[in-house]
């Protein structure tokens, strides 16, 4: 058979035993689904660093021993997180107005999982599912079927062990874009998950289901002239060099004030970072970006050294990040792009105002909804950035990377990131379990609404008592000398009292 039409039917099968299986799932008891997700955290959490190397391994971006971290927090960090939530039965009660909130699943999660994060993004996608007794079928990305198919056998292995029913955890295995389409499209789904590129969900939102999707980041970070500044850079460089740049809340583009560049600049070259000359940023430009407005996928995920290569540049031993340095923002420019990869552009800002416009250039060129980054001891500052930037989560003093999925930040744990409408999305929340539930309210009378008497049609009385006349004036049929007009007045007041 054709493999599209496998990929088909194996995506329908998936679908099918999914659902059989969440429809047993949802007799569970809260203790027993807590079990369940307890026991697949767990495991998923032990196998962190084998399933870190695998995706490293098999998808070519990234650094394993990161991968690993990104798996934890995946698994264990997003686990704490959800661990008290009530997602079965009565989870809520307002006992003053007398309103009873009831837990009640989605069904089947279709859920897309992105290259860049494939085995935690898997594992954290299930959790979330399984504690709000959904089922979940994982469509791969292609360069990734391998190592998300094992991350998702741990889940279900673990899952059944701890009582749960077979087949709650999906996995379609044959990489065809048709059949994810139509598993967004698909009856029996009830609920996207999309992570990817604008496409992707793109293509969720307009599957016709409810979609949670999340678009590109392309982050800035300011380095407010009051910062820490030895500080702010090793956190810079450390965020951009985790795992390559593969977290789509990396810094993408460094925007700082003039009266500080020469000592960031001092401080970043001392954390690793190297900056292009401009024979060499020319050269990294078209590495960087070969086709005008678009990213090179070969340079994803990968280390400074191999994209360094690829630019045909030398660059020093030990070099962590890229730099180079940049005064525009636009398609057309690469270094303004998000380039998912240890390469930054640099802006110098005049003061914060002309920060502000750079940020929101760089924000309307790709990242609009997403992230940015701050590093300021002035709270007025990051305040008036919270305020005025369109982006759904503001990261200060801190790596962003890992600060946005909730790693060095009070953030949820979360490896989708919604943009809010900024970013065309629904919600601008980290997500996690709660957005995988219906909350169905019972609500109690305790008010008493008192309705006017609706007032009487002026012409039925009238046409009423013209009856009544005729039929009193026909009954005496010229017995008596009645005057009409006599009778027509008493019956007319008969009607109205009658009408009180």
């Amino acid at each position: 058979m054709d493999k599209d039409l496998l990929a088909i039917q194996e995506m329908r099968t998936a679908v099918k035993t999914a659902k059989s299986a969440q429809q047993k799932y949802m007799s569970f008891s809260q203790e027993q689904v807590d079990r369940v997700v307890k026991a697949v955290a767990d495991a998923a959490y032990a196998r962190s660093a084998e399933l870190g190397q695998m995706a490293a391994d098999e998808t070519g971006m990234g650094v394993a021993e990161h991968k690993k971290i990104k798996n934890e927090v995946g698994s264990k960090a997003v686990y704490e997180s959800i661990k008290d939530l009530k997602t079965v039965g009565i989870v809520g009660e307002d006992k003053v107005n007398k309103v009873v909130e009831i837990a009640a699943p989605f069904g089947v999660v279709a859920a897309v999982i992105p290259t860049t994060n494939p085995t935690s993004t898997a594992f954290f996608k299930t959790l979330i599912s399984l504690k709000t007794r959904n089922a979940i079928v994982v469509s791969p990305h292609p360069y990734a079927v391998k190592c998300t198919e094992a991350a998702l056998q741990i889940c279900e292995e673990a899952a059944v062990e701890a009582g749960a029913p077979p087949g709650l955890v999906q996995c379609l295995t044959m990489a065809s874009m048709d059949a994810t389409q139509q598993l967004m499209k698909h009856p029996d789904v009830n609920v996207i998950l999309a992570t990817g590129g604008s496409a992707l969900v793109r293509a969720a939102y307009s599957s016709g289901k409810p979609a949670y999707g999340v678009g590109p980041g392309n982050v800035p970070v300011y380095i407010e002239r009051t910062a820490k500044i030895e500080k702010a850079a090793e956190n810079i460089v450390n965020s951009k060099s985790f795992d390559y740049g593969t977290i789509c809340a990396t810094e993408q583009a460094i925007v700082v004030d003039h009266n500080v560049k020469e000592r960031v600049m001092r401080e970043l070259k001392k954390h690793g970072a190297y900056v292009l000359n401009a024979e060499e940023k020319a050269k990294m430009e078209k590495a960087i970006s070969p086709v005008p407005g678009k990213v090179n996928p070969k340079i994803v995920g990968k280390s400074p050294q191999t994209i360094a290569r690829l630019a045909g540049i030398s660059i020093p031993e030990g070099t962590r990040v890229l730099i180079g340095e940049e005064t525009e923002v636009g398609k057309d420019i690469p270094f303004s792009l998000e380039k998912l990869s240890p390469v930054f552009a640099m802006y110098t800002a005049r003061d914060s105002n002309h920060a502000k416009e750079l940020c929101l250039s760089l924000l309307y060129l790709g990242g609009r909804g997403h992230s940015l980054s701050l590093h300021t001891k002035n709270d007025d500052v990051a305040r008036e950035f919270a305020i005025e930037m369109p982006v759904s989560r503001i990261l200060v003093n801190t790596m962003s990377s890992v600060g946005a999925v909730g790693g060095t930040t009070g953030l949820l744990p979360s490896m989708t990131l919604g943009c809010g409408t900024f970013g065309g999305n629904i919600t601008s929340d980290n997500v996690s379990a709660k957005h995988l539930l219906n909350i169905k309210r019972m609500a109690y009378g305790i008010k008493e609404v008192h309705l006017p008497k609706q007032a009487a049609d002026a012409s039925k009385p009238a046409d009423e008592t013209d009856e009544i006349v005729k039929e009193v004036l026909k009954s005496v049929n010229g017995k008596a000398n009645i005057d009409p007009k006599m009778v027509s007045e008493l019956v007319t007041q008969i009607v109205s009292q009658l009408q009180k």
